[in-house]
């Protein structure tokens, strides 16, 4: 009989425990493999002579190989979900002994041996209970699916995973050392009873609540970590953005200042060409004149926007694309001055034809690679629009670019939108023009 309990128990702890690590690694582990794993977990626990610390090892190496083997995760990851998941199990089971052991005193007259019975089932379901209340709170906010894809921290994680580790695992062995000492060690007396050689439950249920307490504050801290780290380095790379956008400005500056000098000479280079067509010198003059025609081609936009910074932007987006093979095409005026600062629009024009250059260029030979730019003003509002040839099977990851256009559109009271088609990507954008005078910073 009580082989069979030490079986059963083990291998429902086992197999609970298995299932809320899958879930907290957001992996599948097929059936066949949670029973093979299991069969042979359960039985090397069990058959394997040693103390609970030697069966608890066994149960982390199990889960972690799982992790690894079957749930195609890095082994840094499946560590640390496995010692996670072995550690609230445990954590669980010293909170309810305690309470269990200042009830089992009052037993009223029953008998002993069916009350026995019924402490030991009641506790294994309490603490399963408590274990999956536990592990829901995990995989609600801290599972590796939250903290490696809503900060973007993927590689931050593995370079980091040690120092949330390393207490998890100092947490786990205080504790175990902790219930071995204080209900492990037991002394048998004439009348056949067991007495534990220390019995302040009180302590040991609150030593142990604080010791869940200790492992979500690592957890939360961790969090933190990873949110500012993933913060900090998007900021770092909207400055950098900033900074190359400014370069744009003073060209767009420069080459206006090129256009407001040409046109104060005009008058003179027009005389020029007046005189050398009077004096009959027409070669001179269509030399002179072809002279005028490149300073006029240099100081020329590729695309005329009526906004000069993003016509130095889009001009040059558009520059490199064509320079690749790809077709470009822009339809795009925009009010100037207006409540649109330069800086943002520039922001969802950069990202947007970064990303359809991006995506182009990575297209097959062959395929048809275009990219069309356009946008109209109705009312107070700005619409944009780009789009770009596309594979046509509809999978594309939002990242930071996409996220940074978002956040523009949303500063404006817009919003943004995601349009794919069979052959083509489009990317809408929409802004609300503040009224004049009430610019948006």
């Amino acid at each position: 009989m009580e082989m069979l309990y030490k079986y059963g128990m083990t291998c429902v702890q086992f197999f609970v425990g298995l299932y809320f690590f899958a879930k907290l690694l957001h992996t599948k582990i097929k059936l066949s493999a949670c029973l093979l794993l299991g069969g042979f977990a359960v039985c090397v626990i069990c058959v394997v002579p040693g103390g609970t610390i030697v069966q608890l090892g066994i149960f982390i190496l199990s889960l972690a190989a799982a992790g690894i083997f079957v749930g195609h995760k890095d082994w840094k990851t499946a560590a640390l979900y496995a010692v996670l998941t072995v550690e609230i199990m445990q954590l669980c089971y010293g909170i309810v002994n305690p309470i269990l052991s200042l009830l089992y005193p009052h037993q009223f007259g029953f008998n002993r041996y069916m009350v026995g019975m019924v402490f030991m089932l009641a506790g294994e379901t309490a603490s399963l209970v408590l274990s999956g209340f536990f592990y829901c709170l995990v995989q609600r906010y801290f599972s590796d699916d939250k903290l490696s894809f809503q900060y973007g921290a993927g590689t931050v994680e593995k370079q980091y995973i040690f120092l949330v580790f390393v207490p998890i695992l100092m947490i786990f062995i205080m504790d175990e050392y902790i219930n071995t000492f204080l209900y492990g060690m037991v002394v048998t007396n004439v009348q056949d009873t067991q007495t534990y050689l220390y019995t302040n439950h009180y302590q040991m249920l609150v030593i142990q609540s604080l010791g869940m307490g200790s492992l979500f504050c690592i957890l939360f801290a961790y969090k933190k970590l990873l949110q500012s780290f993933c913060l900090s380095t998007e900021l770092s790379l909207l400055e950098q953005e900033e900074h190359s956008l400014n370069q744009y400005v003073e060209e767009a500056k420069t080459r206006y200042d090129r256009t407001k000098a040409f046109r104060h000479d005009i008058r003179n280079h027009i005389a020029v060409v007046k005189k050398l067509l009077q004096t009959g010198k027409l070669e001179e003059a269509v030399s002179y004149m072809e002279d005028m025609d490149d300073i006029a081609e240099n100081m020329s936009f590729p695309c005329s926007t009526n906004n000069p910074v993003v016509d130095i932007l889009v001009g040059n987006k558009l520059g490199i694309a064509k320079s690749m093979g790809i077709s470009v095409d822009c339809s795009l005026l925009l009010p100037y001055p207006c409540g649109l600062r330069d800086i943002d629009l520039c922001i969802v024009l950069s990202n947007a034809l970064d990303n359809a250059i991006y995506a182009v260029k990575s297209l097959e030979a062959g395929t048809e690679k275009y990219i069309q730019v356009s946008g109209r003003i109705q009312g107070d509002f700005l619409m944009l629009e780009v789009e770009n040839s596309f594979h046509g099977k509809g999978t594309f990851k939002k990242g930071t670019g996409l996220s940074n256009i978002k956040t523009v559109a949303e500063k404006y009271g817009g919003a943004m939108s995601i349009e794919t088609k069979e052959r083509a990507f489009v990317l809408h954008v929409l802004l609300i023009i503040p009224p004049d005078g009430q610019a948006v910073i």
